[in-house]
């Protein structure tokens, strides 16, 4: 299992943290950010595989930012993709 650590930009969350182990996705957790709605994106992505998240969540919009806390874990899993 491999653990990964992501500073998302232009969103109210400081820091993405995941795990990654045979392609799926576990231990999703945002620090800072709007509670409630961070861990239920991290409810809803454990277990799945990377490629399906990065596909739900990606181009997510909020609030005319052009990006979102989810579009931000779509942004880390795709790093974390390249760096194994």
């Amino acid at each position: 299992m491999a653990s990964f650590s992501y500073r998302p930009s232009r969103v109210c969350s400081r820091e993405i943290l995941f795990d990654l182990e045979d392609n799926i996705v576990s231990n999703v957790r945002f620090v800072m950010g709007c509670g409630g709605n961070t861990q239920g994106i991290g409810a809803l992505v454990e277990g799945m595989h990377v490629d399906e998240v990065i596909k739900r969540l990606e181009n997510i919009d909020c609030g005319g930012r052009g990006t979102s806390c989810p579009d931000q874990l779509a942004q880390a899993l795709k790093q974390a993709k390249e760096q194994n």
